[in-house]
């Protein structure tokens, strides 16, 4: 596929067939992905893929965070429930984990190429026929979820991505056109 395409057609993707992503062709594209710009070359991130049996450890913590929060006690079983079927719907999890520098600059240029490294993952599947969601939700921060993906002191997961192929692609959301949004400075 042309690039220029691939960007404009791309979609975050919420709705997965029930059929595996194979995990090779999740690590040849995370090898293609990790080409981002990086400043001094830190390389601060890692993966963590979770799939098959392995999400159901994700699915109960996520039930568990989901049951803490309702305030009643009715609903608290029903919405765990439902968070608990919403994580067992995605085939794969990928966990992008970045080293977290203690100096500020290069922590920021740091968390930019890994967010880069995530976008070039998102277009490197999309034009395998994969969709995903690049996920930030609170639960990235709970003990029990980085205990469960092996996310250590000093180190941030900049994302959970939901990785599988698409049951159903969202329609294209309008973009406000760069001409909207751009000064230009010359030098007279």
């Amino acid at each position: 596929m042309e690039l220029a395409r691939v960007i404009r057609e791309r979609r975050s993707v919420h709705q997965f067939e029930d059929r595996p992503v194979p995990i090779e062709l999740v690590r040849e594209l995370l090898d293609t992905a990790v080409w981002v710009p990086n400043h001094k070359m830190t390389q601060p991130w890692r993966f963590v893929l979770v799939h098959g049996e392995g999400r159901r450890r994700l699915a109960d913590i996520s039930r568990t965070g989901a049951e803490k929060r309702e305030r009643d006690p009715e609903k608290r079983q029903e919405l765990g429930q439902k968070f608990y079927d919403r994580f067992m719907s995605v085939p794969l999890f990928v966990a992008v984990v970045m080293k977290e520098n203690t100096h500020p600059v290069t922590w920021e240029e740091d968390y930019a190429s890994t967010s880069c490294l995530i976008h070039n993952f998102s277009l490197l599947a999309w034009e395998q026929g994969i969709g995903l969601v690049w996920e930030t939700y609170p639960l990235l921060h709970s003990p029990e979820f980085r205990e469960a993906l092996g996310v250590g002191p000093g180190e941030k997961i900049v994302g959970s991505l939901h990785v599988g192929y698409p049951g159903k692609i969202p329609a294209a959301q309008q973009r406000i056109p760069a001409e909207q949004l751009m000064t230009v400075i010359d030098s007279a």
